[in-house]
């Protein structure tokens, strides 16, 4: 029997949403979650891209064998001229899923313990009163239904409709990446234990390019850019670079997504009276690389346990919601600060100084001090711990930034 008064409610069914249901449950919370799709996880548009570190911090590690893809032990760089700089560990460090299979593992524990997923239902709009969000109206086939509770949590992603009638402010859009992901099959000499990142802005602008081998035999590549066509771009990438054309210019496209990435940092306000959000919706991504299902699900766990509070105190108004925002400025300020900054650096960086960088990351043994370096979601205090010298250059942390783009 359905539920249209619940203490919680989330939008969105993905690992963030998701996530946040999961704990809100734990902590006793009767817990609707709307998804606007009639399935979890479909339609997939992230590579899956995890840090095994991310996962274990968030209590989901190991995962079940037939959601892993793939596990990998470093990555190769590859500059617009073809040079390559290698990382490699001793143990695994990231872990390509299967998205699909992710979203649904964390979205059926999270019906385990009790909260209800309606699926095929868009939320169209917040129900405010007195200033308050209390709820949400949701179409579920034809029909328009108004369902209450306590808090809103926002897990729709990008979308960001619903935080405008929460009166808060979006993400930056000058800071938004258009990204494409493809499965392929027929891929030539892959190294199945390494990713490879691809460099160059005539491939992708603003970012980078990406193959990560499953095991089966295919390979997952992709890539994000400010500007272009991006499916013009992953096909110049394919047939043009110079090392990658050589590994995927016979490989086959078994299927195509596309998604946006934005880069700005957290949104400025992640709460009002009666509503937080989380994941991409308050943008809780890692400037430098794209990474946002661990910062995302970080950030979810938080706000599950300050809504607890609040239920606790009877109290959902913005000066009490505002500590999530306080505790995750807390756990990912100083590092999404730190990337911000090189986010900037790097959208400056021209490519004739890549080659010259990959030389220098060699000479130095860079890939010698980077086995040391295991902390791939928090970037930002790993890197002044493993950076000894203050005054390395800017074409330094581009490669280590360009390694560390896990949970992509």
């Amino acid at each position: 029997m359905h539920k249209f008064f619940s203490n919680a409610i989330v939008v969105g069914g993905g690992p963030c949403g998701s996530f946040t249901a999961l704990n809100l449950a734990k902590l006793g919370f009767d817990v609707n979650v709307f998804e606007e799709h009639a399935e979890i996880g479909v339609p997939s548009h992230c590579a899956g891209h995890l840090s095994v570190k991310g996962l274990k911090s968030l209590g989901l590690y190991p995962l079940p064998s037939e959601i892993v893809e793939n596990t990998f032990y470093g990555a190769v760089f590859h500059s617009p001229k073809g040079k390559r700089f290698y990382v490699r560990f001793c143990s695994p460090v990231t872990c390509a899923v299967n998205r699909v299979l992710f979203d649904k593992y964390i979205a059926e524990m999270t019906e385990k313990i009790g909260a209800h997923y309606f699926l095929n239902s868009t939320v169209k709009s917040l129900i405010v009163e007195n200033g308050f969000v209390k709820g949400i109206i949701a179409r579920r086939g034809k029909a328009e239904e108004r369902f209450s509770a306590k808090v809103v949590v926002d897990a729709e992603g990008i979308s960001s409709r619903l935080l405008r009638q929460a009166g808060l402010s979006v993400f930056n859009r000058h800071m938004l990446v258009k990204a494409v992901q493809a499965e392929v099959e027929n891929v030539q000499d892959l190294e199945t234990d390494i990713v490879e990142v691809f460099l160059g802005r005539d491939y992708a602008l603003g970012f980078y390019a990406w193959l990560m081998p499953k095991r089966n035999g295919k390979a997952k590549v992709g890539l994000a850019a400010k500007i272009g066509n991006p499916r013009e771009l992953l096909q110049r990438l394919m047939l043009k670079h110079p090392t990658a054309s050589k590994k995927l210019r016979r490989a086959k496209i078994l299927q195509i997504s596309f998604h946006s990435i934005p880069l700005g940092g957290p949104i400025p306000k992640t709460f009002s009276n009666g509503f937080l959000t989380v994941g991409d919706a308050a943008s809780q991504v890692k400037p430098t690389t794209g990474g946002g299902v661990i910062f995302g699900m970080t950030c979810a766990k938080i706000a599950a346990e300050v809504a607890y509070e609040a239920l606790r105190k009877n109290d959902f108004s913005s000066d009490f919601l505002s500590i999530y925002q306080k505790r995750c400025n807390k756990k990912l300020g100083s590092d999404i600060k730190f990337m911000l900054r090189i986010r900037r650096m790097l959208d400056a960086l021209p490519d004739e100084k890549l080659d010259d960088a990959i030389n220098f990351c060699t000479k130095i043994g860079l890939d010698k001090a980077l086995q040391s370096f295991d902390d791939i979601d928090f970037q930002g205090r790993s890197l002044l711990r493993t950076l000894w010298n203050p005054r390395m250059s800017v074409i330094l942390f581009y490669f280590l930034l360009s390694y560390l783009f896990a949970n992509h």
